[in-house]
C-alpha cells in the first residue's frame, strides 16, 4: 500500500484516530522535504493593479515565483486528501457574521472584506463602488452565492457529505446563467467546488467532500511547496489558456491564495495574479 492508498483509507475510515492522522501528516511532510534542497523563491509585483472583471473590486497583477520541483514533490490529489482528513476533523466554528477578507499583493493596497449575516444581511469594505475606508451595508439584502444563484447558509449546512452525491447536487443546481461560466453551466462541477473551500461558510463535512471530489480532478498538478501552504494548479474548466491556481495548507483544511473570486451575483472572477484569502466566523462588525 503506498502513501495515497495510506491516506485513502484514512479518509474512508468512519473515526480515524489522532495517531493515524498525524502519522499521515508526518508522511506528508517528510515527502515534501525528500530529495535536493529547493530554491527558496518569494512572491513579488510586476505589474500594476486591474479590475478583475467587470464590477468586481481592482486587483494587482503579480507574478509567482515558482518553486523548483525536482520530483520529490507530493501530488495535488495527496495534498487534497489531507486536507480532506483535516476539514473532517476541525471544529465547526461559529459567529454572527460570516467575514472574508481578500487582499492583492500590490504595496499598500486595501484589502476587500465583506460581513455577512444569517438573515441576508451584508456590510463591505474596501469594494470598488464604496468608500475605501468605510464599513458600509451593501447595496442590496441578499445572502451568498454559488453557481450563479443565491444560496442560504441554511442550504449549505444541508449538502452533501459523499463526494459524488456533493458533485451531483452540483450538476443539478439551477443558477442564472449569465452569472455562470460555460462549465458550469454543461454541469462540470469544479469551479463550484472551488467557491465551496475558498471563500464560503461550508460545513466542516462538506468541506471535506468538497476537497475529496476536488482531488480526482484529472490534471491537477502540485506545484510545489510556497509560503503558506502547497501551490496547487488546475486545468481551466472553461478550456481556457491559463490554469486555476491555489495555494492550499493542508493542515488546515485552508486556501490561503487564489485566483479566483466569487463575486455577488454569484459569477467567479479571475485574476492574472493571486489574492490571498482570509476566512472567520466573528461576532464583531467594524464601524
Amino acid at each position: 500500500m503506498n502513501d495515497l492508498d495510506e491516506i485513502a483509507t484514512l479518509l474512508g475510515e468512519p473515526e480515524p484516530s489522532a495517531g493515524a492522522v498525524a502519522r499521515g501528516r508526518e508522511r506528508l511532510r517528510r515527502r515534501a522535504r525528500s530529495g535536493r534542497a529547493r530554491r527558496r523563491m518569494g512572491w513579488f509585483v510586476a505589474g500594476a493593479a486591474l479590475a478583475a472583471a467587470a464590477g468586481s473590486a481592482a486587483a494587482v497583477v503579480f507574478t509567482a515565483g515558482a518553486p523548483v520541483n525536482d520530483g520529490a514533490s507530493v501530488t495535488g490529489k495527496e495534498v487534497l486528501l489531507m486536507a480532506a482528513v483535516t476539514a473532517e476533523r476541525t471544529p465547526q466554528g461559529s459567529g454572527t457574521y460570516w467575514h472574508v477578507t481578500h487582499k492583492g499583493f500590490e504595496t499598500g493596497s486595501a484589502p476587500m472584506e465583506s460581513w455577512t449575516r444569517r438573515d441576508g444581511r451584508r456590510w463591505t469594505r474596501g469594494m470598488e463602488d464604496g468608500p475605501p475606508d468605510a464599513v458600509v451595508p451593501a447595496p442590496a439584502a441578499r445572502t451568498l452565492s454559488l453557481k450563479g444563484a443565491e444560496v442560504s447558509f441554511e442550504e449549505l449546512e444541508g449538502l452533501p457529505t459523499d463526494p459524488e452525491a456533493l458533485k451531483a447536487w452540483i450538476v443539478a443546481r439551477k443558477g442564472e446563467e449569465a452569472n455562470m461560466s460555460a462549465s458550469e453551466i454543461r454541469g462540470d462541477p469544479t469551479l463550484t467546488l472551488l467557491a465551496l473551500i475558498t471563500d464560503l461558510p461550508t460545513p466542516t463535512a462538506v468541506r471535506s467532500a468538497a476537497f475529496r471530489a476536488l482531488a480526482a480532478t484529472p490534471g491537477l498538478v502540485d506545484v510545489g511547496a510556497v509560503e503558506g501552504g502547497r501551490h496547487l494548479r488546475f486545468p481551466d474548466p472553461d478550456g481556457g489558456e491559463d490554469d486555476l491556481e491555489l495555494v492550499v495548507d493542508p493542515d488546515k483544511a485552508r486556501v490561503v491564495r487564489a485566483d479566483l473570486v466569487i463575486l455577488d451575483d454569484g459569477s467567479i472572477a479571475f485574476n492574472a495574479g493571486f489574492f490571498s484569502v482570509d476566512t472567520e466566523w466573528t461576532d464583531r462588525l467594524p464601524r
